[in-house]
């Protein structure tokens, strides 16, 4: 079984992302911060993380770059909700630019979720 780890600092959203991944059978854990999800993932390695773009202190953006240095075979899908842009430049364009493996735009429907999901770590 898969571990996901899903970053997102808005509850809701978060609690719905971890819902949709266990009912499809993953092991889900949560951080609703850059830096929680980065304690975790030094405790307990990922094969996946889900993570929100833009969030208080620690971006998306510096989460996949910190992921991709310290967790080289984890699998990252970049979420944001907005047009939000960082120095001009379209922020999940430039997640896809820094290794995201995938990007999805919120609200992110259920079965591309789950479709991009199994295509990285399976069932």
């Amino acid at each position: 079984m898969a571990r996901i780890l899903v970053v997102e600092d808005d509850a809701l959203v978060r609690e719905m992302l971890s819902t949709m991944l266990i009912e499809h059978g993953y092991e889900v854990h949560i951080a609703d911060s850059g830096d929680k999800a980065l304690a975790a993932m030094a405790n307990h390695p990922m094969d996946l993380v889900v993570t929100d773009m833009f969030m208080p202190g620690m971006t998306g953006l510096e989460i996949i770059n910190t992921l991709k240095e310290r967790s080289k075979g984890t699998k990252i899908i970049a979420i944001s909700g907005g047009m939000r842009h960082f120095q001009g430049s379209d922020s999940l364009a430039m997640a896809r630019a820094m290794g995201a493996d995938k990007t999805m735009s919120k609200p992110v429907p259920m079965t591309q979720l789950i479709g991009a999901v199994t295509d990285l770590v399976g069932n």
